[in-house]
Formats: structure tokens, C-alpha cells, sequence
């Protein structure tokens, strides 16, 4: 059996990740002569926890081994195995992306600066606050206790946004709008 595709791989490891409640982020096989290694990068709508993820790399890495001596795939003479999560930095473009990162600050593909106030099947609630620009939370001088603006977008319109990172907690004016349901931001927004 020849080394194994990313494809191949994603299709062995996607069954045991759903089992730990995990959705598989990215497969990534770096051959490297005597010593391969295959990182999987895995997320899910709670925030993975170590324990978790030590027990599911442990799963992962015996399935692995399985398949190897099964003749299923090839990794030559060894391989390392790596799981990680996404990380901060990675691009917002699915549903479960949102929802995890209800009210944190995030940088649109257009630069600009908002909240996520909310994530349901229809899209995302954005909040923007006078005090939001294209240089963080205290990047403009806006007026500071004004309320934000609310805009109700679809996914695709905002696909690839990233998390800003943010070492305060939201202002009061803006945590008070986090969660709330579309009728209620419609109703706010008039």
C-alpha cells in the first residue's frame, strides 16, 4: 500500500472524531524521510479540552496503527501523530465557527471590526460599536457608552473573518446585547 492521501486519512479519522463529539478541522502529512508525521487538527461547537483530546488521540493514533498493520495505508518506517485544535487564527467559514465565537471581537474580510452577538441557521448578528474600527475595540474615537449598531449577515458574507484577540472583557452596552433572539435585535435595530 502506497502513503496515504489526505483524502484517505480524513476518511479513517472523520468516524472516531464524531464519536468524541469532534469535527475534523484539517489532515496534514509531511513525509520526512525516515519519520512521517500527520497532524489533525480537530474543533467542535464546546471548546475541545485536554483530557479529551489526550483520550482521542490515544483512540486516533491505536486506529491508526490498526489500519497501518492491516495494510490499509503505508507511513513507511514511523510516523508522529499530532492533534491540535484550529487555534485563534483560524478563518471563521462554517456555522459551528460562529456559535463558538459568540461575543468575541472579529475582523471581517473588509477590515472592519465587530461583536458577534449572535449565530443561528439564518447567519450571524453583528454588533458595531462607534468605539469598533479597522484598528480594534479602542481603534476609533467614537463615543464610548454609545450603543452599537446591530446588522444581521449570512455566512457567506463574512466567511474567512478571524478572531480578534481581546484582553478585556466587552463593554457593558455591547455584553448586554450578546445572545439575545433576531426579533429581539429587530425590534432594537428600528
Amino acid at each position: 500500500m502506497a502513503f496515504p492521501t489526505v483524502e484517505d486519512l480524513t476518511q479513517h479519522i472523520q468516524p472516531l472524531a464524531r464519536e468524541f463529539g469532534y469535527d475534523v478541522e484539517g489532515v496534514t502529512i509531511t513525509k520526512a524521510g525516515a519519520k512521517s508525521a500527520v497532524r489533525v487538527a480537530v474543533d467542535a461547537d464546546e471548546r475541545p479540552d485536554l483530557d479529551g483530546l489526550e483520550e482521542f488521540s490515544g483512540a486516533l493514533s491505536a486506529r491508526l496503527d490498526a489500519i497501518e498493520s492491516a495494510g490499509e495505508v503505508n507511513f513507511g518506517p514511523g510516523y508522529t501523530l499530532e492533534v491540535t485544535t484550529p487555534g485563534v487564527d483560524h478563518p471563521l467559514t462554517e456555522p459551528r465557527h460562529w456559535r463558538r465565537n459568540t461575543g468575541r471581537l472579529v475582523k471581517l474580510p473588509s477590515g472592519q471590526i465587530c461583536r458577534v452577538a449572535a449565530v443561528d441557521q439564518g447567519g450571524v448578528v453583528l454588533l458595531s460599536a462607534p468605539t469598533m474600527g479597522s484598528h480594534g475595540a479602542q481603534g476609533n474615537k467614537g463615543r464610548k457608552g454609545a450603543p452599537p449598531s446591530i446588522r444581521e449577515v449570512g455566512f457567506e458574507e463574512v466567511a474567512g473573518a478571524v478572531v480578534e484577540i481581546e484582553f478585556s472583557p466587552a463593554p457593558q452596552v455591547e455584553a448586554e446585547l450578546i445572545g439575545l433572539d433576531r426579533e429581539e435585535y429587530r425590534r432594537r435595530n428600528k
